[in-house]
């Protein structure tokens, strides 16, 4: 494999910090899934195998759809039949993993690939023409399906943006998250903030960033480098950034976390959330009740008792188009089977599956039953923005991380004697300090990050269970290091008084133009008889939507109690990130990182 100049800026750099070599990183490794499809009843004359590499999104369909079409009466022109194999890789991941040569999956290499986005064929073509070998996306390809970005809002604050009559990004997301929607009437909802995917993560994330783009340039094509320079542009992105409530690594989780909230609690909650950024299938699937907690056997959970509603910005939106696309690696008759595949995925009944996941078809139409599920879309339609050059999206976000909102980021350090156990060759403590300064290395130079360590009592630190080693304020990420290699590890697991204690002091520090966010990143469960009333800290954490500071976990080896971080997190509505299988720590820090 060619080497990257070192001149080329690392495409999306969260994973590359913690794992060496990678070159292009939109996401992490989320799901495989890798199926001889028909295995069982090949043709005689079904010699040329066809591997397809799919977005995760639309694997498991891209599975059964293969399946149907294995177990068919096709023929390819010359002769014979294929049989078609499926596995599934982020598309970010697998972008990286096409420039790398496709190495280190253990995916067999696929000839034709599937990915979320056009974004991702400009973004390997970039990483081609800089390692100087021939370009593997050259071209524009077709779709096998469309999903638009929408913003998705509960029903009632849905309708009402809605009656307002055609609104742009701006009007809706770029409001005065302390007024807004006493602008709309009904000062008794609180601040407007929004959810959306960190871009360096996610698919949907990029598209939402590039769509505020083209709405602060006023234009829905031929955006230029120029154009991101433009301080009106950039004032507009940082004013849309910062009614963000937190980034997210993945929209989904945030979804099953609100069709849990609206189940529970009789009425959906974006708890201090009044939208979301998704691409328009989601908010089917949300709708549809796909997203739900599901009973045992039950294919679908319940339908949520109060939908989603896509509202639609008036300047256009970023379409997400799931390209078809023949990779070099083919020979003639893979070439000639994946013309044969393609043009089965685009014939009406496979394009009612896709439908029936929250899909438009390869042309872009909506069914009727997507339009009743997530609401009726403009008269005239949809405004589409035009793909930007890659060139361009990659300055976007070379530029993203100085427009974010910024943060501030309590990091409670569990120390407790438990954390001497081995990992392999090094202690969990070592793991764990090594992971969180892989992770410090992600942050915002404007963040502003403190550090606490807790265990027990101990005769080094006699006087409470948690101690403050650098205070919250401009981030020192040096002094930080160096803090956490000089941690004594000993006692006992003091989880609940530590969160609660980090969580007031974060209250009582808020700031109203940051992410507020507590980092606890524990191996163990509370062992602290002083405070042990899980009940009660819940309530002492539990959101106020005026003041949100949100808890984020990591369960952090196998004695982690991960059910009862995953509800305090809850209840503050952030995260809790399963990391209790060690080999998963940096990549946890990363998802965490995103938050922010």
């Amino acid at each position: 494999m060619a080497p990257v100049p070192s001149s080329t800026r690392q495409w999306l750099p969260y994973t590359a910090a913690v794992t060496a070599g990678l070159l292009v990183i939109a996401g992490t490794f989320v799901f495989v899934r890798q199926r001889d499809a028909g295995a069982d009843r090949p043709r005689a004359d079904c010699a040329t195998r066809l591997d397809v590499n799919s977005s995760t999104e639309k694997a498991a369909l891209l599975v059964e759809l293969a399946e149907r079409y294995n177990s068919g009466d096709r023929s390819l022109d010359g002769g014979g039949c294929a049989q078609v194999h499926v596995s599934a890789l982020n598309s970010g991941k697998a972008a990286e993993t096409l420039a790398a040569g496709w190495n280190g999956t253990g995916l067999p290499e696929p000839q034709v690939w599937l990915p979320t986005s056009s974004l991702w064929t400009g973004q390997l073509r970039l990483l081609d023409q800089a390692a100087k070998r021939t370009p593997q996306t050259p071209d524009q390809y077709p779709s096998i399906a469309n999903s638009p970005l929408v913003i998705a809002m509960p029903q009632p604050k849905g309708e009402l943006v809605r009656k307002r009559g055609p609104l742009g990004w701006g009007q809706v997301l770029g409001l005065s998250g302390r007024t807004s929607w006493a602008e709309f009437g009904k000062p008794e909802w609180g601040r407007f903030t929004f959810g959306k995917d960190n871009p360096n993560l996610s698919t949907s994330g990029l598209a939402a960033t590039i769509a505020t783009y083209y709405a602060a340039a006023n234009r829905s094509s031929d955006l230029t480098r120029s154009d991101l320079a433009d301080p009106e542009v950039t004032r507009f992105v940082r004013q849309i950034e910062a009614n963000v409530s937190h980034y997210s690594d993945d929209v989904v989780d945030l979804l099953r976390d609100l069709a849990e909230a609206d189940l529970a609690g009789g009425g959906a909650s974006t708890d201090d959330m009044s939208a979301i950024v998704m691409q328009e299938e989601l908010v089917h699937l949300y709708n549809e009740g796909e997203l739900s907690p599901k009973q045992e056997g039950q294919a679908r959970g319940p339908r949520p008792k109060v939908p989603l509603v896509a509202v639609h910005p008036k300047e256009g939106t970023f379409n997400l188009d799931h390209p078809f696309v023949v990779l070099p690696s083919a020979d003639e008759r893979q070439r000639a089977a994946a013309d044969d595949f393609l043009k089965f995925l685009t014939e009406e009944p496979q394009q009612k599956s896709f439908a029936r996941l929250g899909f438009r078809d390869h042309e872009r139409g909506a069914s009727a039953e997507l339009l009743a599920s997530v609401g009726t879309e403009p008269d005239g339609g949809l405004n589409y923005f035009a793909p930007p050059n890659p060139e361009v999206v990659d300055a976007m976000l070379g530029g993203w991380s100085t427009l974010r909102k910024k943060a501030n980021i309590l990091i409670a350090l569990d120390t407790s004697g438990s954390m001497l156990a081995p990992v392999g060759d090094r202690t969990r403590f070592q793991a764990a300090s090594a992971a969180a300064a892989k992770g410090l290395a992600l942050l915002n130079s404007e963040d502003r990050v403190g550090l606490w360590s807790f265990s027990s009592e101990t005769p080094k630190r006699p006087d409470g269970p948690y101690r403050e080693e650098v205070r919250l304020g401009d981030f020192d990420q040096k002094r930080i290091n160096s803090r956490i290699a000089g941690l004594n590890v000993d006692g006992d697991t003091a989880l609940y008084a530590t969160v609660r204690a980090a969580h007031r002091q974060l209250l009582d520090r808020y700031d109203p133009d940051r992410i507020n966010a507590v980092v606890v990143l524990t191996d163990g469960k509370n062992e602290y008889r002083r405070d042990d009333d899980l009940a009660r800290l819940l309530a002492d954490v539990a959101l106020d939507p005026r003041r949100p500071v949100k808890i984020f976990c990591i369960a952090f080896d196998g004695d982690s109690d991960f059910a009862t971080l995953d509800r305090i997190a809850k209840a503050s509505s952030g995260k809790a990130f399963d990391a209790r299988n060690p080999a998963m720590i940096d990549e946890a820090f990363v998802k965490l990182v995103s938050s922010f």
